[in-house]
């Protein structure tokens, strides 16, 4: 079955471009496309693409589109196909939800590859460009370790954990019995305690951090946030 696919983008000649290049893929199938943020939204709600593509510099708030979207719409995976080949960027949408980031000025077959690879599951950053997210996430990492050791409450370790197995904000809190306002406060004093800008990097410290009390206590919790 040919995998359906939305593009967004606030240029014409660009837009027309990727749906007429694409339509010719057997293994694809465009069934929308928009120029803004709340193109996006329209179209994942009525639509349900499996992969959306959509550029960072366009009308509305892209970033809260893709928050929306990553936490609403999980069968829905978001490529950001866009120019900006800033490091903290691409941290920053990846920890969103964000399943692809390829820049423009990629090959055809680089965005054909990163929709197949979202499709599956997996997570696609330009090759080269992910080279350098990766080795930014790690030196990130490394100065966290170096600093004192941060102690979390048994609430904070028990979102931490759902984090871990990739909840959305409202899963945490149907499943904790909070309010989704209340998570949002815990999640905004891990990103101060942790020294993290997002959800990703929340992730990424509290994995340096002894977490068996809330893993043993939600069970087996997965080691990735990529897969």
């Amino acid at each position: 079955m040919a995998i359906s696919v939305a593009f967004i983008d606030d240029h014409p000649i660009l837009l027309e471009g990727l749906v007429s290049l694409y339509s010719s893929r057997p293994d694809l199938s465009i069934v929308g496309r928009g120029e803004n943020a709340v193109d996006a939204l329209k179209l994942v709600d009525e639509l349900c693409p499996d992969v959306i593509v959509l550029d960072l510099s366009m009308p509305g708030d892209p970033l809260a589109a893709i928050e929306i979207i990553a936490q609403r719409y999980q069968r829905t995976r978001i490529i950001v196909f866009t120019a900006s080949s800033s490091i903290e960027t691409a941290i920053q949408v990846l920890g969103l939800g964000v399943s692809g980031y390829v820049l423009k000025g990629s090959t055809a077959s680089d965005l054909h590859e990163a929709i197949r690879t979202v499709h599956a599951g997996n997570t696609f950053i330009t090759p080269g460009f992910a080279t350098k997210v990766i080795m930014s996430m790690k030196t990130d990492a490394l100065r966290r370790k170096a600093q004192p050791s941060t102690r979390l409450s048994a609430r904070e370790e028990q979102i931490v954990a759902y984090l871990m197995r990739g909840s959305t904000n409202r899963e945490i809190a149907s499943s904790l019995d909070i309010s989704e306002k209340t998570v949002k406060h815990y999640m905004t004093i891990l990103m101060q305690k942790l020294d993290a800008r997002n959800r990703l990097e929340v992730v990424l410290a509290a994995q340096k951090l002894d977490m068996s009390k809330a893993g043993n206590s939600l069970g087996a919790v997965g080691n990735s946030v990529f897969n």
